[in-house]
């Protein structure tokens, strides 16, 4: 289907351009949403007559945007979850849980959409993902996800949490090379056997 976008998206256009998209994103999504006027002569001379306001509309959006920047960039994003002893969360951290913490800590009103966040935090550990708070104002965070505070803190600091793995990696190593050698030993007289003939 062919539109004409009132609004800069990411990864699609800018004001103004008129795209092909999917029927079934432009129906469910950009139509319903204000994003785009299906393409037609009448909307083109409509958009035409409506392009300065939209315009100034996206420029007051990317201010407002612009001016929560230091506060997300200052939001400690602390996320207390149940993890296993291996570091596996019992659930996940996702783009929604950080959403509502950004609201709850900097008063900062974003979507799940906005958080581009990829895959859900499924383990303990910081990681990195961004904020569109507008397609022009992307804000990188950092989201540390711990059992307890004190995780929290070292993770912080920089240091790296290690849990019950070593012992789980002693036990696989010596596990492992009685497994090789009768596998070894068993493999060796089919070899013979098979030259003997």
């Amino acid at each position: 289907m062919k539109v004409i976008l009132t609004e800069k998206i990411t990864r699609l256009g800018n004001i103004g351009d008129t795209v092909e998209v999917k029927t079934g994103y432009a129906r469910n999504f950009l139509l319903p949403n204000n994003k785009a006027l299906r393409w037609s002569r009448e909307n083109v001379a409509l958009f035409e007559a409506q392009k300065a306001e939209l315009q100034a509309r996206h420029e007051n959006a990317k201010k407002a945007a612009e001016s929560k920047v230091d506060a997300v960039k200052n939001a400690k994003m602390y996320m207390i979850r149940q993890a296993g002893d291996t570091g596996q969360l019992y659930g996940s951290v996702s783009s929604r849980d950080i959403a509502r913490t950004l609201k709850e800590i900097a008063n900062v009103d974003v979507s799940s959409a906005q958080v581009m966040l990829g895959a859900p935090i499924k383990s303990v550990g910081a990681f990195d993902t961004k904020i569109a708070l507008h397609p022009d104002v992307i804000v990188p965070i950092k989201v540390y996800v711990a059992r307890t505070n004190d995780e929290i803190e070292a993770l912080v600091a920089g240091k790296v949490l290690t849990f019950g793995t070593k012992k789980v990696e002693e036990e696989a190593t010596e596990e492992a090379p009685a497994e090789e050698k009768t596998a070894d030993v068993a493999a060796a007289p089919e070899a013979t056997t098979e030259v003997a003939e």
